[in-house]
């Protein structure tokens, strides 16, 4: 598929989830899709580093971020707290799902602290419906399965995690996105795949916002991975079932 414009695509989808492996990730790899889309109703999840007083701290400063660039309260974040330590010991698959099913439900109980007192007396009322359909998204956004750069377990671990409760139907979306980027195996920066089925051109206004988090919130030096990583163009793969991610990663393994 060619290289495409956002704008040149609608951007059919009102309530979006982000489920990433590190705060950071959301805006590294596609922090320039969410500010181009103000009008959606964001939930961003990062599994690791709540623990982190630092990388918490900038997180939320992250949030707060994108809210001020006109979100308003639109824009929800929360972390956990899996382990992240150098060794990348492999984490227990039942634990990442269960990070990501109760940070979505910490981020919805969280959400409902801001509507009206009037609302929150039909959400006590209705309370089972409210927990059926906290986990249903337009869009969920993640990590690819073989990850973004050579080579991050955590990354890898969440897409898998999030893959599987997709196609069981306890996260419900009707798209998923994956990142498409690609290292040429560590020869070189992560960089958008060209035969990605979605690739966003950012605007230079959007990719300052973007670089600015990354550099001023995150406070990565100009010379970092992170910074010179925070490309002006991101890139995705779409998928619309469970099997589609299956039959895709059996035709073109090496590039998802």
């Amino acid at each position: 598929m060619g290289e495409r414009k956002a704008s040149d695509k609608t951007f059919d989808f009102g309530n979006c989830a982000v489920i990433v492996a590190h705060p950071d990730d959301e805006t590294l790899w596609a922090g320039g899709t969410i500010l181009m889309h103000p009008e959606v109703r964001w939930t961003i999840v990062a599994l690791c580093r709540k623990s982190d007083r630092d990388r918490a701290g900038r997180f939320a400063r992250a949030i707060e971020e994108f809210r001020i660039s006109d979100f308003g309260f639109r824009i929800f974040g929360k972390m956990g707290d899996l382990d992240d330590g150098p060794e990348q010991k492999p984490l227990v698959e039942n634990e990442v799902k269960d990070t990501i099913m109760s940070l979505l439900l910490s981020v919805n109980s969280s959400s409902t602290m801001n509507k009206p007192r009037s609302s929150l007396i039909v959400n006590r009322k209705t309370k089972n419906n409210e927990q059926r359909t906290m986990n249903k998204f337009d869009l969920i956004i993640t990590h690819s399965l073989c990850g973004e750069y050579t080579r991050h377990r955590r990354h890898e671990e969440t897409a898998k995690a999030v893959c599987k409760l997709w196609k069981s139907g306890k996260l419900s979306a009707k798209q998923m996105w994956m990142f498409a980027y690609e290292d040429g195996g560590g020869k070189k920066l992560p960089e958008p795949i060209r035969e990605a089925d979605l690739s966003v051109k950012l605007s230079d206004d959007i990719w300052r916002k973007k670089y600015h988090t990354i550099t001023k919130i995150y406070g990565f030096g100009s010379d970092s991975f992170e910074a010179r990583a925070a490309g002006r163009q991101e890139a995705f793969w779409c998928f619309k079932s469970g099997d589609d991610v299956e039959r895709r990663l059996r035709n073109r393994s090496k590039e998802i």
